[in-house]
């Protein structure tokens, strides 16, 4: 094991965690908003809105992202609309994660009993304020190991952005093992790379579960 070479290379892993880092955090996001939309409008049965986020899930979750931001970023531009790789990587993302997004949060809002809703509604509240003040909180506390573990998910899932010449952790990892043949320094340092960026994730999912979960029974 070369520890000098390993040394002298940190910073190139460095730059490449910050840039896996931007792009993942912005696909989350995205990804977030897009599950939640999703997910509403299925849970409300919403006219067409309904039929058309159940396609949308069912397609992305059943192609690869590879494949996703392949045609994001090499068909497009044959369709006249150019993406750069940064754009196809977020956009990909975007729309992988959104659809597990959207599976998580349905099943957070349908878990939410009927008896609660029935009860809220027969109180006066209008079904705007029941889906603000019930059913929303307790979702999100059924949600949240589901959440993080998406988020896990979608971090890993950014190895595959090193297709499109993005230089994340896996593109730096397979260009010193090309140019220098440094195999088992390079993956030992790609690992750590994503042990850096999974493992305070996976602490904070961990402590978010604890203090939300059963918050609704009063238990911290």
């Amino acid at each position: 094991m070369d520890f000098d070479f390993m040394w002298q290379v940190v910073p190139m892993y460095g730059e490449a965690m910050l840039l896996t880092l931007r792009l993942a955090f912005a696909g989350i996001a995205l990804a977030f908003l897009a599950g939640l939309f999703c997910a509403v409008c299925r849970y409300e049965k919403i006219p067409v809105l309904r039929q058309i986020a159940s396609v949308y899930i069912e397609f992305s979750r059943n192609t690869p992202l590879l494949i996703q931001i392949f045609f994001l970023y090499f068909a497009f531009p044959r369709m006249g609309v150019k993406l750069s790789a940064v754009q196809s990587a977020v956009i990909g993302l975007t729309f992988l994660g959104g659809s597990y997004m959207a599976e998580t949060f349905r099943s957070a809002l349908e878990g939410v009993s009927k008896s609660q809703i029935e009860s809220a509604l027969s109180l006066g509240l209008k079904k705007s304020q029941v889906m603000l003040f019930v059913v929303l909180p307790q979702a999100v506390s059924v949600s949240v190991p589901g959440f993080c573990a998406n988020v896990m998910f979608m971090i890993k899932e950014t190895s595959v952005f090193s297709a499109i010449a993005l230089a994340d952790l896996m593109y730096v990892a397979k260009d010193l093992i090309g140019l220098y043949y440094k195999t088992d320094e390079s993956l030992l340092l790609l690992s750590l790379g994503y042990f850096i960026l999974l493992l305070p994730v996976s602490l904070i999912a961990g402590f978010a579960e604890r203090r939300l979960r059963y918050a609704q029974f009063g238990n911290g």
